[in-house]
């Protein structure tokens, strides 16, 4: 490790944009943090001065449990040899997860043994995140379906409900996660984040007494996330990791109790530049997203709606991908934006046609569909990127789907992330690392399904500054 760098905290990221989230967080609070595709070695962190925070985008929240014990535990040893004071496994604010996939029991149980010998006796589990409009009460997850709805308990959430992997049928997440996890499960209430300092801490240690290997952390208001950064902190062992599993939350609640010791520096100034045109690529079922394509049509982008069916098909998915990218050339060399879906909300029946054609191929669709159809994505925009001309304009880019983004990514050759400039909760415009590609300097957004108001495509077109 360089010694131009103090790395405070290390992450995984069970999916692309739930990283890009956590970095947004860091990076807004003024700690330089930059988002790897794959792990990095000594000589590339030592290229990013005054580094203070490294995350990993993985792909876990996909993964069987078997995967998860050989590529998770693998990335989990690659953070602990940078010996952070704290090791944080992101996983998504909407708790997506099942015993048989992107199980976040699974990820405690093989974080406690990387990490368990080496300073964590206890994972702080965090999952709300007032400002992504994520509340925890009693133990129960509640979440808004874009940043201007109110809030549903989970198991009635118009889109987690449906979730076409990792449905949400239980809302308490003690009860949800322990099909996941034989650890013992504490809660550290609301009502026990309304005490004073000492009754808190005395609270917390009675938890850990009674033998709770997990304390999942209610949360409402951004108020709570002081006390439960100063809970987090301190125990935290400075010769040791300590494991943390929770969403952007943990981020904001630990930048909250430092700000409040004066630890912070002066952020440095985020913005970006107007865009004439976009290429969207979406691989979100999500309603949310569906509105805001729905948005950018309206004001004169052009669709080009992807055949999925085509896609996860080896015999067509070539022919299908330049056909897609032929089209968009088209679109954006007459001056317009271009959308490419491969899927407009939760009741497209290209869902279920897709579904149809891998098990006709022998392919489990759970494990399967959000690489297949990401590595496609992935490939449409790094050729459309490859071959477009700008003509002078500033073409912007934009990744949707939390379970694809991983694959996108990893297609394009892009190597790591920086935070450019805020657009909506979680979802911030980056610019790329990806030396001696077409896409080095690039500026993208990816999204996660939920995030963003309806104009969310136009706040990316122009982003300000703050």
């Amino acid at each position: 490790m360089s010694g131009s760098n103090d790395l405070l905290l290390s992450y995984y990221g069970d999916d692309f944009t739930g990283s890009t989230d956590v970095m947004e967080a860091l990076t807004r609070a003024g700690l330089r943090t930059v988002m790897f595709i794959a792990p990095p070695t000594a000589e590339q962190l030592r290229k990013y001065e005054g580094l203070r925070a490294v995350g990993l985008a993985g792909a876990s929240r996909t993964m069987s449990p078997e995967r998860m014990d050989v590529e998770l535990a693998a990335s989990l040893e690659k953070l602990a040899a940078l010996h952070t004071p704290i090791v944080h496994y992101k996983m998504c604010s909407t708790f997506d997860s099942s015993p048989q996939v992107g199980s976040i029991g699974r990820a405690i149980d093989i974080g406690m043994r990387v990490f368990g010998e080496k300073g964590s006796r206890v994972t702080p589990l965090l999952v709300g995140a007032p400002i992504l409009g994520r509340y925890c009460a009693f133990g129960n997850l509640f979440a808004r379906s874009g940043l201007d709805t109110e809030p549903c308990r989970l198991d009635r959430h118009p889109t987690m409900r449906h979730h076409p992997t990792t449905p949400m049928d239980e809302s308490d997440l003690r009860v949800h996660l322990g099909k996941q996890t034989a650890r013992k499960i504490g809660l550290f209430d609301v009502l026990a984040l309304a005490l004073p300092p000492e009754e808190a801490d005395a609270r917390f240690a009675s938890l850990l007494e009674a033998g709770h290997s997990i304390i999942l952390f209610d949360v409402l208001y951004d108020e709570h996330l002081l006390t439960i950064g100063r809970l987090i902190w301190n125990q935290v062992n400075r010769d040791k990791s300590l494991f943390v599993v929770g969403s952007s939350g943990v981020e904001y609640a630990m930048t909250a109790h430092m700000k409040s010791r004066g630890l912070l520096p002066a952020p440095r100034p985020l913005g970006a530049e107007a865009a004439e045109k976009l290429v969207v690529v979406s691989g979100s079922c999500s309603p949310v997203t569906d509105r805001q394509i729905g948005w950018l049509l309206e004001r004169g982008a052009r669709e080009i709606p992807l055949k999925t069916e085509r896609l996860v098909d080896p015999q067509h998915r070539q022919e299908e991908i330049e056909s897609s990218v032929r089209q968009a050339l088209g679109i954006l060399a007459g001056g317009h934006s271009v959308v490419l879906p491969s899927c407009r909300g939760p009741e497209d029946p290209r869902l279920a046609a897709t579904v149809k054609r891998l098990e006709a191929m022998g392919q489990d669709a759970k494990l399967r569909s959000a690489e297949i159809i990401g590595c496609a994505l992935g490939d449409i925009l790094l050729r459309i990127l490859e071959r477009s001309s700008s003509d002078g304009k500033l073409l912007r880019s934009a990744v949707t789907g939390g379970d694809t983004s991983t694959f996108v990514a990893k297609t394009m050759g892009i190597e790591a992330l920086e935070m450019l400039a805020p657009l909506a909760p979680g979802a911030p415009l980056c610019t790329t690392h990806a030396p001696g590609t077409p896409v080095h300097g690039l500026e993208i957004v990816f999204k996660g399904g939920q995030n963003g108001k309806t104009d969310f495509f136009g706040t990316l077109m122009n982003p300000g500054r703050t």
